[in-house]
């Protein structure tokens, strides 16, 4: 009978601020990607540069880094790629994301040693094809995203013990499956199965008649049109028990487009759910409401629990709208640490917020404190009122002491 040992919470990193964000904020594990084989070409990616500099600060806080290889690939991919993968084996990178079997191939030839876990992408919804992708030498396989608890355990059941699964908790659904998408290269000439998605489930839509073209018809009844393919958000915060009974060993957070405050947010609330868990169910229990709080006051959709525990209606989707619901402004990042004799900090501005604003400074592992904003300065020490400019440099009196990554955050007074 397999027995859960270790529970990993795995985070997305967009970019090398994001990477430092989720790890510090709490992440066992991050996601990111290179400039070449991934599904996210419009994320900021790394470099090999870039990716060996998050390696070694992830390893220095006893972290792990996945790299996305996860392109359904035609023949021109290849050139270059063992070449690649030779490449991230030696800066450090921990394991490959990989769904196309002929990429997997490549990657077990140039880079035999490295750990190899086969992608949503690849459909995986039974326990026979994930036998096959470990027979083949894959250590890891993450789940679709349409698969039961019930159909979770049962994979667990009957795949080898030490081979781990992993699935998503958190983030935006897709509606194709597993979201391998034709819609977006049919409409856009933009291919998802090669990183370039255009989103095109988010987008408005009206039926028109064939005899009869101009002729807008809403699907719903709402002048607006409908969003009909627009799925909420999951969100399994409040099935901490129920993910980890079911034999997930990891956790995934999807975001990798999504802002550092999204991922430190839900990062760390994830971090505590866990934890609180693993302590002492009780403790969970007790504190699921403050955590399901600080989810949502990151941009979400309405939320989900997806197929977990049953297949999803039409109250799964968003019909009259495609903007997320923002609870709170992401206002600041502490670049240093504040001075102990002055409690001043160097803070950059990422939205506008002005002196007499009360503000939410979110530490990276203590609780969240409530400041007003008295006193703050300009690169040239001449004190402002507001800090209007994207990513001004400023400095902060601070009514607590505050460290480097610490973000600030607040509240939207007209947040539907």
């Amino acid at each position: 009978m397999w027995k859960q040992n270790k529970i990993e919470l795995l985070a997305p990193a967009g970019d090398l601020e994001k990477l430092k964000i989720a790890v510090l904020y709490g992440a066992d594990a991050v996601y990111i990607g290179g400039e070449a084989y991934g599904l996210r070409a419009k994320a900021k990616n790394f470099d090999l540069d870039t990716m060996a500099e998050g390696i070694q600060f992830a390893h220095a806080h006893g972290a792990r880094v996945y790299i996305t290889a996860n392109i359904f690939a035609h023949n021109a991919d290849f050139e270059g790629m063992a070449e690649y993968f030779k490449a991230i084996e030696e800066i450090g990178a921990d394991a490959l994301i990989i769904s196309d079997l002929g990429v997997f191939s490549a990657a077990r030839e140039a880079v035999p040693n490295m750990e190899i876990h086969v992608s949503t992408q690849a459909n995986n919804t039974n326990y026979m094809s994930a036998k096959m992708w470990y027979q083949l030498g894959a250590k890891r396989v993450v789940l679709a995203r349409e698969l039961s608890f019930k159909e979770v355990k049962e994979i667990r059941d009957k795949i080898p013990q030490d081979m781990d699964i992993e699935a998503f908790v958190h983030g935006a659904m897709c509606i194709s499956y597993s979201g391998r998408c034709l819609l977006s290269n049919y409409l856009s000439g933009r291919d998802a199965n090669k990183g370039a998605c255009s989103h095109p489930c988010r987008w408005k839509y009206h039926l028109v008649e064939e005899t009869r073209p101009g002729e807008y018809m809403p699907i719903e009844e709402n002048e607006r049109g409908t969003y009909i393919y627009n799925s909420k958000d999951l969100c399994m915060i409040q099935h901490i028990p129920e993910i980890i009974e079911s034999g997930i060993m990891s956790l995934k957070i999807e975001g990798r487009m999504k802002t550092p405050f999204y991922v430190g947010t839900v990062v760390k609330a994830y971090r505590g759910a866990i934890d609180d868990y693993v302590k002492d169910p009780s403790l969970y229990e007790k504190n699921l409401p403050y955590y399901l709080e600080e989810v949502s006051k990151a941009s979400h959709r309405d939320y989900t629990d997806g197929f977990y525990f049953q297949k999803p209606d039409g109250n799964q989707q968003i019909y009259n709208s495609n903007t997320y619901i923002r609870g709170y402004d992401f206002i600041g990042m502490v670049q240093e640490d504040s001075d102990p004799d002055t409690g001043i900090a160097i803070v950059e501005q990422r939205n506008k917020f002005s002196v007499g604003d009360e503000i939410e400074v979110m530490p990276a592992k203590s609780e969240a404190f409530t400041m007003t904003v008295t006193k703050m300065w300009d690169e040239k020490e001449i004190p402002v009122d507001c800090a209007p400019h994207p990513q001004q440099i400023l400095r902060i009196l601070f009514s607590k002491p505050v460290k480097k990554f610490d973000m600030l955050r607040k509240i939207v007074l007209d947040a539907k």
